[in-house]
């Protein structure tokens, strides 16, 4: 790992409509991360641009704005579009991988993932 993550603690917001995702997802990164929680996209919206985390996490099934729309928004708003984007989600195929790109997200991660494939995801995108 690099000694810049060490040296600060990066902020990392997690965007999931589960609170039992946010808390397994905590767990495993609160050691390297300053981990904060959004239940939904709009709150995500108005957390990032309130308070700009260095890397959110973002799933893409969510009732009302899903990962796909949040991820346009937040790169088409000033004070959000340079936040790196991590897609998480249990959609796997190529399309729904690919519209998470085209959605503008750095990378995009298939549930169920390991905490260390997760975290090479989140390295990459620094």
């Amino acid at each position: 790992m690099s000694s810049s993550i060490e040296h600060k603690t990066k902020r990392l917001l997690v965007v999931d409509d589960e609170y039992f995702n946010f808390e397994m997802l905590k767990a495993a990164l609160a050691s390297k991360f300053d981990v904060s929680y959004a239940d939904s996209g709009q709150s995500c919206l108005a957390s990032a641009i309130a308070s700009p985390p260095d890397i959110i996490l973002l799933d893409v099934c969510m009732p009302g704005l899903d990962g796909y729309d949040t991820c346009r928004m937040l790169k088409h708003t000033p004070e959000t579009k340079n936040i790196p984007v991590v897609m998480v989600s249990g959609l796997e195929s190529p399309s729904e991988k690919q519209a998470g790109f085209d959605a503008g997200c750095n990378a995009y991660v298939v549930k169920p993932f390991s905490v260390g494939a997760l975290l090479e995801e989140i390295n990459t995108v620094f």
